[in-house]
């Protein structure tokens, strides 16, 4: 049995749905403050703060639990500059709380949802795992600090993990069970499509004076599907005796914002109006990951990786909600 935190998440649901169809029983743990218990179609809810220790004791007591997938965790960046102490009580000390409770009950393998924010800004493309990590806010920092508690339990209690660092997740699950809902919602393609659908009147383009072919940002997205299918080859890797390690998640390819909104257009017919205003703060010009490893090791290869798919299925789940 596998527990899955934040499994009523984006990018969890859609990993509880693919453990599901590959046979696994799962506990899908979450606090519901941003995910959604609709989401939940598979396993067992838990409605649990990691804040709680003792609820985190209750849940390992029910079930027998063989492997933690940890994805609870807030992730707005500019929150996490405006407000870091929400950020790091809730990303990095509820993280030691649920792996204190995990070495006391000698549950030793982890596959943690990380993020490319702790590269920070790219000194070389495409950004392998070995590049620099140097996180410019504290959402990214957070992200880094759990790497560096994971290794050091790595090397003093023989817990196991798998820290997939993603990029720009991306699409909507292609049965149309599961898509992207954040409120607030940051993701450019979901803005976009609020757009094309006239919740809002326009999606704006941050910078158009970059150094790429056409002045806009460049960023690499990852169909949520391809993720969750990577979060089971890296559990079956564990499962199968592999040493712990951390991999690059994306489809070594980057689309700019121009790119995608054009994109956008030609999908759901829509004439969406985007507005050119100045940059923001911290906006790299290319963020393009190197997921080599991840192919080679765990034998993962994206099968959504044509931009036109991914907005396919975000717009088929967008007219949904």
């Amino acid at each position: 049995m596998i527990l899955v935190t934040g499994g009523a998440g984006y990018i969890g649901s859609h990993v509880n749905k693919q453990l599901h169809k590959k046979g696994y029983k799962t506990v899908v743990l979450d606090n519901l403050s941003y995910g959604h218990g609709d989401f939940v179609k598979w396993g067992t809810l838990e409605r649990v703060d990691l804040s709680d220790i003792d609820e985190i004791k209750r849940i390992f007591k029910k079930y027998p639990l063989e492997a933690v997938m940890h994805f609870a965790a807030f992730t707005y960046v500019g929150e996490s500059v405006e407000n870091p102490q929400k950020y790091y009580l809730n990303n990095l000390k509820n993280t030691l709380n649920l792996l204190a409770v995990m070495l006391e009950f000698e549950v030793k393998k982890m596959v943690f949802s990380s993020s490319c924010a702790t590269y920070g800004n790219p000194v070389e493309i495409p950004i392998t795992e070995d590049h620099p990590q140097n996180p410019i806010n504290p959402y990214g920092r957070g992200k880094l600090m759990v790497e560096e508690v994971l290794k050091d339990y790595s090397a003093a209690y023989d817990l196991r993990y798998a820290s997939l660092r993603y990029f720009n997740a991306a699409g909507a699950d292609p049965g149309g069970e599961l898509g992207e809902n954040h409120q607030p919602e940051t993701h450019l393609i979901p803005l976009i499509l609020d757009a094309a659908q006239g919740r809002r009147e326009d999606v704006k383009i941050f910078g158009t004076d970059y150094s790429t072919p056409d002045g806009t940002c460049i960023r690499d997205y990852i169909h949520v599907t391809d993720l969750a299918d990577a979060h089971l080859k890296a559990l079956d890797y564990l499962e199968n005796g592999g040493k712990s390690e951390v991999f690059n998640l994306g489809n070594d390819n980057g689309f700019s914002v121009r790119e995608v909104i054009e994109t956008a257009r030609r999908i759901t017919k829509k004439n969406i109006k985007a507005v050119e205003v100045d940059r923001r703060a911290g906006d790299p010009p290319v963020l393009v990951g190197s997921s080599t490893k991840a192919r080679e090791i765990l034998n993962w290869k994206p099968r959504f990786d044509d931009l036109d798919e991914i907005v396919r299925t975000a717009w088929q789940w967008h007219q949904k909600i």
